[in-house]
């Protein structure tokens, strides 16, 4: 490999990261909550939800169905250009409907959705051909910016102020500016538009035959867990690792999103029973998942994956989901507290990050590097379907006051699915 050669592959993954900053607006979704259950839209808390869980499901369902064949054909710069108009396209829709709770549906939830499930796939997909030999960090940074991007676009609307520290002093936001949720909306639209395409200019899968210098493709020993082996969807789809696979992925996934979805909802009931007055509980709630979940999703995708690359990808999910089911079920009990707000969120959201540079790693690793890509998408349908069960969950309980009956029966699924994948062992070489 010649050193330009080197370099092009790290250009890629600041692509990657580029493109990931943008799609990562769906985790920003709690900075419209709150407006969306007030003048002029006064949706109900579930309503919200429903349309944070179709944009996750339209997410999983797109990326399986489309965008992981298609980018196997046509390329991986092709699809994420896609992705960023579809994405920019239903947020500037979204914006031109007004308060109607349909038209947000369809511009946020269903084309934002898609948009996102065209461009996901692409940087991962690429990056585990360049990286063979970084699987498990690489998949962490090339997702990192999901997470991240959640922080920028939350704090766009209120400013980048952090509990006391007020990083944009006398300016309060987009909204304190006086813009309203659907100029939001529009705003959103033309730059998650103009930087995904600009992102995928270096969307590129590396020559055929290439590999990073000094690096020696497995052997056949060790190809069951390497990726050596060649599994296609429907081989994969019938062993049972597959199905251990996304089982533990699909209560990751629910216990993560639920809190993105709600933190700002439960946040504010549960620290008005403190005493805590509306104007402050909405700047500790925005505190909470614009700095400490947003920031520490961002860590725990790079974090877990380098963890995962030393220790095991199995020992490293397993470690992940005892730790999620533990806050998971202590966050209902601390939330009420703006100290036990902030650890929770930060815990939560680190943990949940490292879904997303473990189980694309754990499916290349035993299902195959060279159809990561196609793979991929359909262990993430789990994360689609915990993208319903989750939110929704959370808001109906919200609605019905009962939070307990959200959080709490959630931990228990990650603690149950800690055992189990403990026991994960690698499937047998395809013929």
């Amino acid at each position: 490999m010649t050193d330009s050669r080197s370099m092009n592959r790290w250009w890629v993954v600041a692509g990657g990261i580029l493109i990931q900053l943008c799609l990562g607006a769906i985790y920003a979704w709690s900075a419209f909550t709150g407006k969306l259950t007030a003048e002029p839209f006064q949706f109900t808390k579930t309503q919200t939800q429903v349309i944070f869980s179709v944009g996750l499901l339209a997410f999983a369902v797109v990326m399986a169905l489309v965008a992981g064949p298609w980018q196997k054909t046509a390329g991986p710069k092709k699809v994420a250009m896609a992705g960023g108009l579809v994405l920019g396209g239903g947020y500037l829709l979204a914006g031109a409907m007004g308060s109607s709770f349909w038209g947000i549906l369809l511009g946020v939830g269903v084309l934002g959705g898609a948009g996102i499930g065209l461009g996901y796939v692409c940087p991962i997909a690429a990056l585990v051909k360049w990286f063979p030999d970084k699987k498990g960090l690489i998949t962490g940074l090339a997702v990192a910016g999901f997470g991240f991007g959640a922080l920028i676009w939350i704090k766009l609307t209120s400013g980048f102020k952090f509990g006391p520290v007020d990083l944009t002093p006398g300016w309060a936001g987009l909204y304190g500016m006086g813009w309203s949720v659907s100029q939001v909306f529009k705003l959103y639209g033309i730059l998650f538009a103009a930087l995904v395409v600009l992102g995928a200019q270096v969307m590129v899968n590396p020559p055929k035959g290439w590999s990073p210098a000094g690096w020696t493709a497995p052997s056949s020993a060790s190809a069951a867990t390497t990726g050596g082996v060649n599994f296609g969807a429907a081989q994969m789809a019938r062993t049972p690792q597959f199905w251990t696979v996304f089982l533990t992925f699909l209560v990751g996934a629910t216990s993560g999103l639920m809190v993105i979805g709600v933190i700002q909802l439960f946040g504010k009931d549960a620290l008005a029973t403190k005493g805590i007055d509306p104007a402050q509980a909405n700047i500790i709630t925005g505190t909470a998942m614009g700095l400490f979940y947003a920031l520490m999703n961002g860590f725990g995708r790079i974090a877990w994956g380098s963890m995962s690359d030393r220790m095991g990808r199995k020992n490293a999910i397993t470690l992940m989901c005892l730790l999620q089911g533990i806050m998971m079920v202590l966050f209902y009990f601390i939330g009420g507290r703006e100290w036990g707000l902030y650890l929770g969120a930060a815990v939560i959201g680190f943990n949940f990050g490292g879904n997303f540079a473990l189980f694309p790693a754990i499916t290349a690793d035993y299902f195959g590097n060279a159809n990561v890509g196609t793979n991929y998408p359909w262990v993430f349908m789990s994360y689609g379907l915990g993208g319903v069960v989750g939110p929704v969950l959370g808001g109906m309980m919200g609605d019905a006051r009962a939070w307990m009956w959200a959080f709490i029966p959630a931990g228990i699924a990650c603690l149950v699915m800690a055992a189990v994948i403990r026991s994960l062992t690698p499937p047998k070489a395809a013929a």
